[in-house]
Formats: structure tokens, C-alpha cells, sequence
């Protein structure tokens, strides 16, 4: 199996996304774990999906 390049990791806060083949974050900081946006990063990476679990990741911190 081989190394998945998105990771949640948490910080003070929340959780943020690391890029381990970019060695960088990624995205916004989350305060709950975005699993679903991990499984699509990781998988397809259809982008219209990724957008759609974006909003709907950064509607739940108002």
C-alpha cells in the first residue's frame, strides 16, 4: 500500500490537512476532523466534489 499524500493532523484548535508530498498545509484550519475531504483527496480527487466538502467543511466553523 502506498504512503497517502493527505493527512489530518491536529493542532491547536482544530485539525489541518498536510500535503506530504508538497511537505506544506493544505486548506483551511477544521474543528472537526474533515474525513470525507481526506477520502477524496486521496482518491478520485474529483474537484467538484473537493469544492462542495469545502464549503460544506467551512460552513460548520460559523
Amino acid at each position: 500500500m502506498s504512503k497517502r499524500r493527505y493527512v489530518a493532523r491536529g493542532v491547536p484548535g482544530g485539525y489541518r490537512i498536510w500535503d506530504n508530498r508538497g511537505c506544506r498545509w493544505w486548506g483551511d484550519l477544521y474543528e472537526l476532523c474533515p474525513d470525507l475531504l481526506l477520502v477524496e483527496l486521496n482518491g478520485a480527487a474529483d474537484s467538484e466534489k473537493i469544492t462542495a466538502l469545502l464549503k460544506q467543511y467551512r460552513a460548520q466553523k460559523r
